[in-house]
């Protein structure tokens, strides 16, 4: 009777194997990770072209997101509708996004489609038109756009929170640009910003299909032998600037609720603590039962739900607390956050790091199950120049993590120099901040000081 009432034991010792990762880099520089599936008769491929919002300049920001717009809106002699209408044909899916480090070109297509999507895209990324007509109804989408973004409180927090923490990094800019500096942009800035960023060797694809690796890799030759390499190594500066240790507060009269960020930078994606953190993070506030959670929802009731995170670029990350609480709960929810941010210096329990790592090992497979994940994930490989059996030895290494390594990360996060950023009705919450000792500047929807 008494087994029946015993909890079973929970073992992290779930197997996962991925096929091999086949690499091979063409003449020109272009660089192709791919990984052989013969279940469907499918292929998926990501086209990433180091060329995102970074490359914008200071005085440009929105200068890649419009020319990812543009990139297909004519090419190679075909209009935008014919391109599209020829994807259509092939049941090719197409899309293209623009991010801060990357633009991205993705096709997913059956196999015997293959060749003509190839080609299609070929002339997408190698022979664009960038017709004026097409120019200027892109640029006034992209102006509506940001017009919108203008009453999105979750956004305008998002983007504060960037421009708080990374200052005058490149990172700091929103992909979409500003209203103001998006009208500024001309279709040469277009054509220059093209020229100078689309090369092979500042490339890669990484896919996944039912080819063998060679049939895969001709392809790829037969129609992107031509794109050209760099004349130059292109450099950013990476150098950060530190912030004042105040509350940026983006004042919004109608608001009811106030948008909280917390958080910082805290540098580049690492192996030797890629795992701790991942760890930690979920006990703190990446899962349902985190302590954050449990604190702010279930225990207080401010919010439906408040999550952290560790996030990587390619060139730095960050870590940040997000949530949204009724204007009155403000400043007991920032008092909660900042206590459980204290509490971290204690350490965590064995019965928190065991779960963590059942959590984690348990959804690992997940990450896996179709195309559009086997793709992302290999561009992590690319993006983050991790080894080939990463994935394989993942669990492994989750997994061989001890108490004292997330501890000692744990000690590092509740003495960070975390930024706090509020959203929300200035005048419902600031005299309790104020009493309390803390020090309020007012910025703008760009997250620059008002005067």
């Amino acid at each position: 009777m008494n087994s029946l009432r015993t909890k079973p034991e929970i073992k992290n010792e779930l197997k996962f194997q991925l096929e091999d990762i086949f690499v091979k880099e063409i003449p020109n520089g272009l660089k192709i990770f791919y990984l052989q599936k013969d279940k469907l008769p499918l292929i998926r491929l990501n086209f990433v072209i180091e060329a995102g919002s970074k490359f914008d300049s200071l005085s440009l920001p929105g200068l890649a997101r419009l020319t990812a717009a543009m990139i297909d809106e004519g090419a190679g002699g075909l209009s935008s509708l014919e391109l599209s209408d020829e994807f259509d044909l092939l049941g090719t899916d197409f899309k293209i996004s623009a991010e801060n480090d990357f633009i991205v070109l993705s096709l997913q297509s059956l196999t015997e489609n293959i060749e003509r999507s190839l080609e299609l895209l070929s002339l997408v990324i190698l022979k664009p038109d960038f017709p004026e007509t097409e120019f200027e109804r892109e640029k006034k989408k992209l102006l509506v756009h940001i017009i919108q973004l203008k009453d999105d409180p979750e956004r305008i927090a998002d983007q504060i929170f960037d421009k708080v923490i990374y200052q005058e990094h490149y990172y700091s800019l929103p992909v979409s640009g500003y209203y103001d500096s998006v009208e500024k942009i001309t279709l040469n800035d277009i054509k220059n910003f093209y020229a100078n960023s689309f090369k092979a060797d500042r490339s890669f694809i990484a896919a996944a299909g039912n080819f063998t690796a060679e049939e895969f890799y001709s392809l790829i030759g037969k129609f992107f032998k031509d794109f050209t390499q760099s004349d130059s190594n292109l450099t950013l500066s990476d150098k950060l600037t530190p912030t004042d240790k105040k509350i940026f507060v983006y004042n919004k009269p109608e608001s009811v609720q106030t948008e909280i960020r917390v958080g910082f930078v805290s540098g580049k994606r690492n192996i030797k603590d890629f795992f701790q953190k991942q760890l930690l993070n979920t006990i703190f506030g990446g899962q349902f039962n985190s302590r954050l959670n449990s604190n702010l929802r279930e225990r207080n009731g401010f919010t439906y739900g408040i999550n952290s995170q560790f996030s990587y670029n390619k060139d730095s990350g960050h870590f940040l607390i997000s949530t949204s609480v009724s204007t009155e709960n403000t400043f007991a929810a920032i008092k909660e956050i900042s206590n459980e941010l204290d509490k971290l210096k204690y350490g965590v329990t064995t019965e928190e790091l065991t779960f963590a790592k059942t959590s984690h090992t348990r959804r690992f497979p997940l990450n896996f199950e179709t195309y559009r994940q086997l793709t992302t994930n290999l561009s992590a490989l690319a993006i983050q120049n991790l080894p080939l059996n990463y994935f394989n030895t993942y669990l492994k290494n989750l997994n061989a993590v001890t108490i004292d390594e997330v501890n000692a990360e744990a000690e590092k996060l509740s003495q960070a120099d975390m930024k706090i950023i509020l959203v929300g009705n200035k005048d419902s919450f600031a005299d309790e901040f104020l009493k309390n000792g803390y020090e309020l500047v007012e910025v703008d929807e760009k997250g620059n000081k008002k005067i």
